[in-house]
């Protein structure tokens, strides 16, 4: 079987799309900051912004082998540059690098209901276990081959992982913890 190499025009175009997405989350957490009380702002703004740091350690850690594999195969990004990954013309760690994107835009929607409601400490252990507990099994199920997945539904553009479930997790959110 000959070796397939990296299509260098599909690879461009999702490292360009996935810068696209990762600048989102400054812009979100821009966004999310003019809507709020002045002393709220730097909390605000923080609660979007750490969604950058720790869900990408936690992603290339262990979340995309969760999420794509439902094991620990990929673990550290362990064997993805070596590999085109299935169904792309794109190498698996620009694929694994594209999702982590997604997984933190999701993350940091959820930040938007809870501002000033929650503390920023009860935020970090909130994202980490919801990342661990919602989004990585939801991610599998729709996009890694689980059983939604296998019902036949298509997600080309996120709106079961990505805006369902940060839209949903964000209600449930607000409503237990109440008025700001």
């Amino acid at each position: 079987m000959p070796e397939v190499e990296a299509d260098p025009g599909d690879s461009s175009f999702m490292a360009v799309s996935s810068a696209l997405v990762l600048l989102m989350t400054p812009g979100l957490a821009f966004y999310y900051g003019g809507m709020v009380r002045e002393k709220n702002l730097l909390n605000t703004m923080m609660m979007s912004l750490i969604s950058m740091g720790l869900i990408s350690a936690f992603w290339m850690a262990c979340g995309f082998s969760i999420a794509f594999e439902m094991d620990l195969r990929y673990a550290g990004y362990v064997g993805l540059t070596d590999m085109i990954w299935p169904a792309t013309k794109i190498t698996g760690l620009l694929f694994a690098t594209f999702q982590m994107t997604f997984a933190i835009i999701t993350v940091a929607l959820i930040s938007g209901a809870l501002v000033e409601r929650m503390r920023f400490s009860a935020y970090m252990i909130f994202i980490t276990i919801w990342f661990f507990a919602v989004y990585c099994p939801l991610c599998y199920w729709v996009w890694g081959g689980g059983w939604i997945f296998q019902l036949g539904a298509k997600d080309f553009a996120g709106g079961t992982v990505v805006h369902i479930r940060s839209g949903t997790s964000a209600y449930v959110g607000a409503a237990i913890l109440g008025k700001r």
